[in-house]
């Protein structure tokens, strides 16, 4: 969109920008299309785009994608972008703060990429909603003033290094793609924006570590950042043991550390048992046959290599608002790396039986002692389930839950209906047995929720 345009829309809908809502238009259309370029969109993508404000970016994706969805946290851009996409049914406006809007439906929607020409004052919060692990966006394309980009892109020892810069870094690869100059929007910025690049940072990297545990060791420190870190983290284990596995002074200040060191700080903190461990291939297991007795029993190695009948437990954990809590495999795991399965799940060890298994499982997976559990079904082995005779149980759980790091990347509460939803439309995000295991749940929770 042109200058022209762009007042045109503004006087129409009675909008004066606002500096306290960092309202500078883009009207560089040069600028505007190639920004969009670097999204790379493909005809099955949807695009999230927060804060379109006038649709400079907007107008370049929308032909491009399969659908686009819009983020507007003002209420007569929203209006005036759901005048003009009226007749567009793959484009829908959502009238929403971007810090706060729901970013859970995207996951029904993949592949996902995010674009965003985001203001100073909130783009941190934005950020954070969005793209904090695990999220469903591939690809993000943001448009922030240069100050703001060169906390995300500094490394140990700059000024700018910090908090800001981890997070990111986290689970992203940052990339400074262009200087855009003052000249390119409407009110003119007093300072240069940049536009930059994120894309996923490949799980291989780094080992597996607790990322809540080391967002908060990251707050602590840096909340003090010129003091020596050591006065702010937990007493146990002893300072000087974790200085030395780290690799790092005992003197040095949270801006030093590099990204890897944090890691390595975070799984030295890390109290879970469980923490570095994915699964033990040395694990007995009871072989079974198709009645379900006992043949006798072979490790867990031997049992998946042979594809040997044996039993295992799936649990669904319900929060207060009914949405069920899924986690996301680790990569590290055996079978189905990476995708999103029951609440908790696992093997019965040799002897065990499965309610007893289910409640090891619980505490083990999700920390969860004491819960009461509902027998939901039964299902037979069969490929689906990785030749497993499938115990289902229920459960009800609120407040916090705590996961080893290896075994599990995250943990998400969902709504049924968005679970449905997206097992529809992507069976290939789950493991196999999940569908099998919904269904029993399903059928128990019923058509209103």
């Amino acid at each position: 969109m042109k200058a022209a345009q762009i007042h045109e829309v503004l006087n129409h809908f009675n909008v004066t920008p606002s500096k306290s809502m960092g309202q500078n238009f883009l009207t560089d259309e040069n600028i505007a299309r190639w920004i969009v370029n670097q999204l790379d969109i493909q005809p099955e993508d949807c695009v999230v785009e927060v804060g379109p404000g006038t649709g400079a970016l907007t107008e370049h994706m929308a032909p491009l994608c399969r659908k686009l969805i819009l983020v507007e946290f003002d209420a007569r851009l929203a209006a005036y972008q759901r005048e003009r996409w009226a007749d567009s049914p793959h484009v829908e406006v959502h009238h929403a703060d971007g810090a706060t809007w729901d970013p859970r439906c995207l996951f029904a929607e993949q592949p996902v990429k995010f674009m965003g020409n985001l203001p100073y004052s909130a783009g941190g919060a934005i950020l954070a909603n969005f793209l904090t692990a695990p999220c469903a966006c591939q690809r993000a394309v943001v448009m922030l003033q240069k100050e703001f980009i060169d906390r995300i892109l500094a490394q140990p020892g700059d000024e700018a290094y910090g908090l800001l810069s981890l997070r990111i870094q986290m689970d992203w690869v940052p990339k400074a793609l262009k200087t855009v100059p003052p000249e390119a929007f409407s009110p003119r910025p007093k300072i240069d924006s940049t536009v930059m690049l994120l894309t996923p940072r490949n799980p291989v990297e780094l080992p597996p570590y607790d990322h809540r545990l080391m967002d908060e060791l990251m707050r602590r420190c840096f909340a003090q950042r010129r003091k020596q870190m050591h006065k702010q983290l937990p007493a146990t284990p002893p300072w000087a043991e974790v200085a030395a596995k780290v690799g790092i002074s005992p003197t040095a200040r949270p801006e030093e550390l590099g990204l890897a060191q944090w890691v390595a700080l975070t799984n030295a903190y890390d109290p879970h048992p469980l923490a570095t461990v994915a699964q033990k291939d040395d694990e007995l297991f009871d072989v079974v046959d198709e009645q379900d007795c006992v043949l006798r029993q072979a490790t867990r190695r031997e049992v998946h290599e042979q594809d040997l009948l044996h039993r295992a437990v799936h649990i669904l954990v319900f929060n207060k608002n009914h949405d069920c809590l899924l986690q996301k495999r680790s990569h590290l795991k055996d079978r189905h790396p990476g995708v999103w399965d029951s609440s908790a799940a696992g093997h019965l060890d040799a002897g065990e039986d499965y309610e007893t298994a289910a409640h090891r499982e619980l505490q083990e997976e999700l920390g969860i002692t004491n819960a009461r559990l509902v027998h939901v079904g039964n299902l037979p082995p069969s490929p689906q389930t990785g030749y497993e005779h499938v115990c289902i149980y229920a459960a009800m759980q609120d407040g916090r839950v705590t996961f080893p790091a290896a075994e599990i990347e995250g943990v998400l509460p969902f709504p049924a209906r968005l679970i449905d939803r997206w097992l529809e439309r992507r069976p290939q995000d789950f493991a196999t047995s999940f569908a099998l295991c919904w269904q029993n749940v399903r059928t128990m929770l019923g058509s209103g929720v």
